[in-house]
């Protein structure tokens, strides 16, 4: 089966993984008190300063929206795997960009993670699983 058309099994166990863990954490941060929201709009916003134009507990918000959407798509079956796959590394791509572009989360002169930058740099991942799964996608359609 093309993936144009549907699910490659080989994509499921990598997309149940992926998809839970982000749905869950969209679902927790549409919960965030205080401290969290301070924590995740001050991560942002001193990555991507542009940010700032939006209001903390509005930046929060929207970025709950957005992973319980990327979660989502990953998470059902009918959504093409190309089309979760592209949420998947739009939105780890913008996490990645955090990361590189926080020098506090990285040890100096250095891509490799301090102890702050460890949970952070992890989201590396989820960028090659959405990559790996667009270009299975591209590959198939190829066929």
């Amino acid at each position: 089966m093309g993936s144009r058309s549907g699910v490659r099994l080989r994509d499921i166990p990598t997309r149940l993984a992926t998809g839970a863990y982000i749905l869950h954490s969209g679902i927790t941060k549409l919960k965030a008190g205080p401290e969290q929201v301070a924590g995740v709009y001050g991560g942002a916003t001193g990555a991507f300063p542009a940010l700032k134009r939006i209001p903390p507990q509005r930046f929060v918000r929207m970025l709950a929206i957005g992973e319980i959407t990327v979660g989502s798509l990953l998470l059902v079956p009918f959504i093409p795997t190309w089309v979760a796959a592209a949420a998947l590394t739009v939105f780890s791509s913008g996490l990645v960009g955090m990361y590189l572009r926080t020098p506090a989360l990285r040890k100096p002169g250095s891509i490799w993670p301090s102890q702050a930058g460890t949970a952070i740099s992890k989201d590396s991942w989820m960028l090659a699983i959405g990559l790996g799964m667009l270009i299975g996608s591209a590959e198939d359609d190829g066929d």
